[in-house]
C-alpha cells in the first residue's frame, strides 16, 4: 500500500525512521499525470533503492505560461494507483502553500547549461526546477534521484546543481520511454488531437534521420535544416530549437570528437514536443 503524504514534517519523520533501519532512499520527482515512463523511473528506483518515494507537485514556478500551468493534466487517483501496482512506499503530494509557504523569498539560479534551447525559450523555467528540486531533494533526504533523459538539459541543471552545492544525492538518469512508434512519452500528450497524434512521431524519425546524416560525414548545419523542413512539411506548427549541442555542457557542437546530443522542441497544436537523442 502507497502511504500518501503531504506535509514535509511528516515525510521527514518517515524518512528519518527508514534511515535508522540503514535504507537507501531513491526518489522520482514528477509532476503527476504518470505514464510508462515515469513507472520506469519508479521501478529503477526500486532496483537502486530500499525505498521509493514518487514526489508528485505541479510546480508554478517553471512555468513562465500560466495557461499551460492551468491546462497541466492532473489525476492523483489514477496516479496513486499506479504507484500502488509498482510497489513505490510513499507518494509526496504537497500543496503549493507547503513548498512555497508565505514569505518564502529564495530562488536557485544554475548559470550555462541552463541558459540555451529551454533556457531561451521559457525564461525563468530553470529556476523553478532548481529551486523545486533543491527544496524535495531536502524535505525527501534521498539518497539517489531518477530523472528521465527526455529532459536531457534538465538533467544537465540537476547535475550541475548537486555538484555545485554539494548536495549528497546522486542522480541516476534514465532512458526515455517511447510509443511504439518513437514518440516520447509525455504527460502533455494527452492534449493531442488524433490527427496530432498521428502526425507526432516525425520530430522523432527526423531528428534520427538527421542524426543518421551527421554521423554519415553530412554537415550539421545542412543535416539541422533539412530535419527542419521536413518536420514543418510534416505538419508541425513551428521548430523552436533542433540543435546539435555537447552532452555535457550543452555547448554548440560543430563536430562529434566529444559525446554529443541533438535536441528539439516543437509545437504541433497548442502542444509543445521536447525529444533529443544521442549522435
Amino acid at each position: 500500500m502507497t502511504e500518501v503524504i503531504r506535509s514535509a514534517e511528516a515525510l521527514r519523520e518517515k524518512v528519518a525512521g527508514w534511515k535508522r533501519a540503514g535504507a537507501l532512499v531513491g526518489v522520482v520527482p514528477t509532476m503527476g499525470a504518470l505514464h510508462d515512463g515515469h513507472l520506469s523511473l519508479a521501478r529503477e528506483a526500486r532496483k537502486q533503492s530500499d525505498r521509493v518515494i514518487v514526489t508528485i507537485f505541479v510546480n508554478p514556478m517553471q512555468f513562465n505560461n500560466p495557461e499551460d500551468l492551468k491546462k497541466y493534466p492532473r489525476d492523483e487517483a489514477h496516479d496513486l494507483a499506479l504507484l500502488e501496482a509498482d510497489g513505490v512506499d510513499v507518494l509526496f503530494a504537497p500543496g503549493p502553500e507547503e513548498v512555497y509557504p508565505d514569505g518564502f523569498a529564495s530562488k536557485v539560479t544554475v548559470s550555462g547549461v541552463s541558459e540555451p534551447m529551454e533556457g531561451a525559450f521559457r525564461p525563468g523555467h530553470f529556476d523553478g526546477v532548481a529551486t523545486v528540486v533543491t527544496k524535495l531533494f531536502g524535505m525527501t533526504q534521498a539518497g539517489r534521484a531518477f530523472f528521465g533523459e527526455k529532459d536531457w538539459q534538465q538533467v544537465q541543471v540537476v547535475q550541475r546543481l548537486v555538484r555545485d552545492l554539494n548536495i549528497p544525492t546522486r542522480i541516476i538518469p534514465c532512458p526515455t520511454i517511447r510509443e511504439d512508434d518513437g514518440l516520447a512519452m509525455s504527460s502533455r500528450n494527452v492534449r493531442l488531437t488524433a490527427a496530432e497524434r498521428a502526425v507526432a512521431p516525425a520530430l522523432h524519425r527526423e531528428m534520427q534521420a538527421a542524426a543518421a546524416a551527421i554521423r554519415g560525414g553530412t554537415a550539421p548545419d545542412a543535416a539541422l535544416g533539412a530535419a527542419r523542413e521536413a518536420i514543418l512539411a510534416a505538419g508541425f506548427a513551428s521548430v523552436e530549437y533542433l540543435d546539435l549541442r555537447d552532452a555535457e555542457t550543452l555547448q554548440t557542437a560543430t563536430s562529434l570528437d566529444r559525446p554529443a546530443r541533438l535536441l528539439a522542441a516543437a509545437a504541433l497544436g497548442e502542444v509543445r514536443l521536447i525529444d533529443n537523442i544521442a549522435v
